[in-house]
């Protein structure tokens, strides 16, 4: 069991839309998206992002974004930066998502995460009976690389989740906690974006 270790089969399934209901979420943040733009601009690539985790601020009647997701619908049905000889081409600047991955940010709610293994990785899924029960040292184990990333990743969203709550504490942001999707749809189209960030 601890000689298994996780290594990219350069597939692309992570980088690809599912096919089927699902719709797959590559999450970005907001400085990880403006460098991901400038070098498509540079490469004369065609990237297109999505608004992701957002929160409706009716006090200052802003649609707060704390994360956005890179658009799949394009001709080949995955991120612009995949290349099938070589993987990913951005590998120095790559979303903590995709460093992470196959460990994944799995939504509880609108605030809790927890971290756990995409089941549609080749790699899991060739290796899915080693997986099935493992504990989270071995996971360690096995994921060398990729754990230290999902706890970097886990722990800024939970800095983020922090903050909001704390601008509502003090009363900077309120945000409603019921609320009706054409409420919603119509602050969507009509408020300013403010992007939420931590470090």
């Amino acid at each position: 069991m601890t000689d298994l270790v996780y290594k990219c089969k350069l597939c692309g399934t992570c980088c690809h839309e599912v096919p089927g209901d699902y719709v797959k979420r590559i999450p970005i943040y907001p400085d990880e998206a403006d460098k991901m733009i400038e070098i498509a601009k540079e490469r004369g690539v065609d990237f297109k992002i999505i608004e992701d985790l957002v929160f409706p601020d009716v006090i200052n009647e802003n649609i707060l974004v704390l994360t956005y997701r890179i658009r799949l619908d394009n001709e080949t049905q995955g991120c612009p930066f995949y290349d099938k000889s070589e993987g990913c081409t951005i590998q120095d600047v790559k979303p903590l998502a995709c460093q992470a991955y196959p460990l994944a940010l799995k939504r509880q709610d609108a605030f809790n995460f927890e971290i756990s293994i995409d089941p549609l990785c080749n790699f899991v899924i060739e290796n899915y009976d080693k997986l099935e029960n493992v504990d989270i040292d071995k996971l360690r184990e096995i994921f060398k690389e990729e754990y230290p990333k999902a706890e970097t990743f886990y722990r800024k969203n939970k800095k983020l989740m922090f903050k909001i709550r704390k601008l509502e504490v003090t009363n900077q942001i309120k945000i409603p906690h019921q609320i009706s999707i054409e409420e919603f749809n119509k602050y969507l189209q009509q408020w300013d974006r403010k992007e939420i960030t931590v470090k």
